[in-house]
């Protein structure tokens, strides 16, 4: 067949074909005719070419224009499992009306709730969305307000205050028989980057480039080494994973989310010498920038999560980037649960005799802490040692949020020494 439909053809007309008959795609034809060419031969090339795709069967009258689905074609089928608040606020008007929209990096809104689809049951999905860049916020706004709104307990007219002043914490005297380590984390953004669930391949090496500038630029206590996971031994991953000094590899959770494509490539590691001050790259957010050490100084710990802070932006903004960041909701970040301060300020705090009391949990949270097991979100075992943090992240300052599970966390230590005196202790 082929033999004959090309009988014929011109020795100075160059043809090329590509068919993707496999996926029902229609033939590209490119025809490059030289100067000397007649319109008798383009046309008689032209001639050869639509007979092939008859006889292929693909030709454009062969196949019409693939039918356009409407929203209410495409609307999700919630079921009982769905039950993030996503679910709750990707109503069929919102999706109507988010259908076709896409945010000027190219995010979709059928990427935003992906995760709430995909993983109704999963531990992390209480949320169920994703932003993909930080115009994410303002183009799906009717579904991000009151998704954020209810999270946070902050109405969409409020702005958020940044305060780094480390100098106002009042820090309690605790001992450290209960107070095991420090640590304060946040996750910042590159402006002007798309976040890691709309990153391609390039924009992520970018990001990566960008940040590892800023940080070799860091002096003193600061100034460190990157260790980029790509050419990473699995010996040397693995131990950095045990000894909670680098995020997981991916799980359900990131790849659904669309951040866990390609990996490892463009992701690493950034410490200083002593392993008190790490920087994530480009795991769920740009940077995750964290601060610890054993025992309880906290303002220490505050202090260089601060200056790090500080001087990692001053780098950026001096190499022509940024964090970002909007008035309303603080630093962005991928998952709206960590917008504003981006900021989880913890202690391993061993608390035995009041962890096996009842409402434990919920006495802490009525005081603004969040309560996790020793080895993080996942870890259901009991060890007596607990991860105490700040619950909340926008809407308060860092200052106010450090002092906040300061305060909360002497409360708990308090009770703790009345269980130790064989007192009893009640919890409402």
């Amino acid at each position: 067949m082929f033999a004959r439909a090309f009988t014929g053809l011109s020795s100075r007309v160059a043809l090329g074909l590509g068919i993707g008959a496999s996926i029902g795609a229609a033939a590209t034809i490119d025809t490059v005719v030289r100067s000397d060419s007649t319109r008798a031969q383009v046309e008689e090339t032209l001639k050869v070419v639509k007979s092939i795709q008859a006889d292929l069967g693909i030709s454009d009258a062969a196949k019409p224009d693939a039918p356009k689905y409407s929203a209410d074609d495409n609307y999700v089928k919630w079921q009982p499992e769905h039950t993030s608040l996503t679910r709750k606020y990707c109503t069929k008007g919102v999706y109507r009306k988010y259908y076709d929209v896409t945010t000027p990096q190219g995010f979709t809104f059928d990427q935003v709730i992906a995760p709430a689809i995909d993983l109704p049951m999963a531990d992390g999905v209480h949320i169920g969305c994703v932003a993909g860049d930080a115009e994410s916020y303002a183009t799906f706004a009717d579904f991000f307000d009151p998704l954020i709104e209810e999270y946070h307990t902050y109405p969409a007219d409020r702005l958020h205050t940044t305060d780094l002043d480390y100098s106002k914490l009042r820090i309690p005297d605790f001992d450290p028989k209960y107070v095991l380590s420090t640590r304060i984390r946040a996750g910042r953004s590159v402006k002007g980057m798309p976040l890691p669930p709309a990153a391609n391949r390039a924009a992520r090496r970018e990001t990566e480039s960008l940040i590892t500038t800023a940080l070799g630029s860091l002096e003193g206590e600061l100034s460190g080494k990157y260790y980029a996971l790509l050419g990473m031994s699995k010996e040397d991953n693995d131990r950095l994973i045990d000894d909670h000094f680098l995020y997981e590899n991916p799980d359900a959770w990131t790849i659904v989310s669309g951040f866990g494509r390609d990996w490892p490539d463009g992701r690493g590691i950034f410490h200083n010498d002593s392993k008190t001050f790490l920087v994530w790259i480009n795991e769920e957010d740009h940077m995750r920038i964290i601060s610890m050490e054993k025992g309880a100084d906290v303002v220490r710990v505050f202090r260089r999560f601060a200056d790090a802070c500080n001087a990692v932006e001053a780098s950026l903004k001096a190499n022509g980037a940024g964090y970002a960041h909007t008035e309303r909701l603080g630093y962005i970040t991928t998952c709206p649960t960590n917008l504003g301060t981006g900021m989880r300020a913890s202690v391993h705090a061993s608390l035995p005799l009041l962890g096996k009391v009842p409402g434990f949990k919920d006495y802490a949270q009525s005081m603004g802490l969040q309560i996790r097991g020793r080895g993080g979100e996942k870890d259901m075992s009991y060890t007596g040692v607990f991860d105490v943090s700040n619950r909340f992240r926008l809407g308060y300052s860092e200052v106010q949020l450090v002092q906040m599970m300061l305060d909360g966390l002497e409360k708990l230590i308090q009770l703790e020494q009345k269980l130790e005196r064989g007192e009893t202790v009640t919890l409402k």
